[in-house]
This record gives structure tokens, sequence and C-alpha cells, in this order.
């Protein structure tokens, strides 16, 4: 991820130091949630790119399920004209 989202490790410490934290604590605390958040989140590019990359595998889908069907709707149409032919 190459952009971290907005989080305030400032007033995440003054939060919870009202709440009757350490400062180090606080601290402690502010600095694991910012690194957990940096890491694991996505960012709007990451999304994009990930939208563009899906979008690629459906269109491979779309053509393969496309020839697929084709290929059955013919194959249906000879047993058709086949079985009209028969006396």
């Amino acid at each position: 991820m190459t952009e971290s989202p907005a989080f305030d490790t400032h007033q995440f410490v003054k939060t919870l130091m009202d709440k009757g934290f350490s400062q180090g604590q606080a601290e402690a605390l502010a600095t694991a949630q910012a690194a957990v958040l940096d890491k694991n989140l996505a960012t709007k590019r990451d999304i994009a790119e990930l939208r563009s990359e899906m979008k690629v595998e459906i269109e491979k889908i779309k053509a393969d399920l496309l020839k697929w069907m084709i290929g059955a709707m013919i194959a249906q149409s000879a047993v058709i004209v086949a079985l009209v032919r028969l006396p």
C-alpha cells in the first residue's frame, strides 16, 4: 500500500489518556494502531488496481462463455436438423 490512511494519533492518545491510560500506554497503542491501519487498509489506488485486474478476468470469462454458448447452439441446431430429417 502506497498511501497511509488518515489516522490522528494525537487525538487517539488524548482520548485514551482522558479515559485513564498513561501517556506511555496511549502512545504505544497509537503506534500499534497506526501500523495495523497502514498495513491492512486498502487505498483508493489499491481498489482501482484490483478493479482493473478483475475487469480483465471478467472479459476473459465472458469470451469463454460466449464460445461455449455458440458451440452448444450449433450442436443443438445440428441435432434438431438430424431429428427433423428422420423418416
